[in-house]
């Protein structure tokens, strides 16, 4: 990787002026909404919303938010024949969202978030969103509170909720909760119109659900019928004590047929790690499992099948911070001939500390590996060292080295691998 520690001195003395800059940013969350996750620092390690809350419904509260965040990429990259083209140490694309989130009665409240800004494109464009239910006191004070106490709903054109990864990814603009800068390889995030029903009870929780399949929605029946898509979670959450948390949870996505499967290129907003290997490729970095997605036979479009499982244990002890992640996804085309698995493993070790846990340092591993439609067996591996600085609740600013490696892939992805110092600001309010 070429030096250029006179820029990249220079641009990290830029972002740290900016920020300070931004302290005036109000720390305090503007928060009167029920059953909600901050956007902001607080944020963190929530996972699923909490299904217990102090706060009252006072009527219809209309919450405008946003997030911002802003790359310097520094890397390089190469494979077997060389022939790939040089990237230069410059700025990425700045990308932004837009949040509205409403109270709109006891125990009810909607979600929509805009992508303003994308690498992915150039126009807004409205990311999804759903409506949560807690209590069905809207109906009347006190109706079916005994189902309440235990039961959760969620129905929209959302985010569905097949892991825990997608809770520490970054999504577009917001990336206060990503503690570093790229999303795992093998990035499992889809929007498609579903419903989600949770159970609770104590540290224990469940969920199940399903979806129409679909990421772009259309009312016209294709040359491959598209069936719904399953999706069911379990987990186990508790706060030990005041130094240790503990969280497990596994998950299952399946889906039975459909032309194309969408769980792991479901993303249109872009990867962090702009051009490489692939120069124009907004998904660069990244690897999505191929099941007859956008498959052609002679006859038409392949119908294909996936299942997929995560299990992602959580341990938190004092300022020291452990995130797993093992996953598996495999399928096969209709006639069952071409099956293929692909397994995914990652893990974050992170060391939170200062006042209110401002700083924190860590690395990540991840690796995913399987069998390509070619009979080719293939690897990919990355490590992420880096850290991380909170200015303020809103404001945060990361410092990353990233290097990730490909073995047994063809064409320009032969020996290629990529490497460099990635520094991204984040504000989110």
């Amino acid at each position: 990787m070429k030096s250029n520690v006179k820029y990249f001195t220079t641009v990290l003395t830029a972002f740290v002026l900016a920020f300070f800059s931004a302290t005036n940013l109000s720390a305090q969350e503007r928060n009167n909404i029920q059953y909600f996750v901050p956007a902001t620092k607080a944020g963190l390690n929530v996972f699923e919303a909490p299904f217990t809350t102090d706060k009252s419904f006072d009527g219809v509260y209309v919450r405008i938010g946003g997030s911002n965040a802003l790359q310097f990429q520094g890397i390089s990259h190469d494979n077997d024949a060389g022939s790939l083209a040089d990237l230069e140490n410059n700025f990425n694309l700045a990308t932004s969202n837009l949040d509205l989130d409403v109270a709109l009665a006891p125990g009810m409240r909607m979600h929509l978030r805009t992508y303003l800004s994308s690498q992915h494109h150039a126009e807004a464009w409205v990311k999804g969103g759903y409506i949560q239910i807690d209590s069905f006191d809207f109906i009347e004070e006190g109706f079916l509170s005994s189902l309440s106490d235990n039961i959760r709903i969620k129905v929209g054109h959302m985010e569905n909720n097949y892991g825990d990864n997608h809770f520490r990814r970054s999504d577009n603009g917001s990336a206060i909760l990503n503690p570093f800068v790229g999303n795992y390889i093998m990035d499992s995030f889809t929007t498609e119109v579903g419903a989600e029903v949770y159970y609770y009870t104590g540290d224990i929780f469940g969920m199940v659900g399903l979806t129409n399949g679909k990421l772009n929605q259309s009312t016209v029946e294709g040359a491959v019928k598209t069936k719904p898509s399953f999706l069911t979670k379990v987990g186990y959450d508790s706060q030990v004590n005041d130094d240790l948390r503990v969280r497990l949870t596994g998950s299952l996505f399946r889906v039975s047929q459909n032309a194309s499967i969408y769980l792991y290129s479901g993303d249109r907003a872009g990867t962090r790690y702009y051009n490489v290997i692939e120069p124009g490729n907004f998904r660069a970095g990244r690897f999505a499992p191929s099941f007859a997605v956008s498959g052609r036979a002679p006859g038409g479009p392949i119908a294909g099948e996936m299942t997929s499982i995560m299990i992602n244990p959580f341990v938190k002890f004092q300022g020291l911070e452990f995130y797993g992640v093992f996953e598996n996804a495999s399928g096969a085309i209709d006639n069952g001939e071409d099956t293929r698995s692909y397994t995914q493993i990652g893990a974050e070790l992170l060391y939170r500390f200062g006042m209110d846990e401002n700083f924190y340092v860590g690395g990540r591993y991840n690796t995913v590996s399987g069998e390509e439609p070619s009979g080719d067996e293939i690897d990919i591996s990355r490590i992420n060292i880096g850290g991380g600085w909170f200015l303020t609740e809103n404001v945060l600013t990361k410092l990353e080295y990233v290097t990730q490696t490909y073995d047994g892939f063809t064409g320009d992805y032969a020996g290629a691998e990529f490497s460099g110092i990635m520094l991204e600001a984040v504000v989110s309010f």
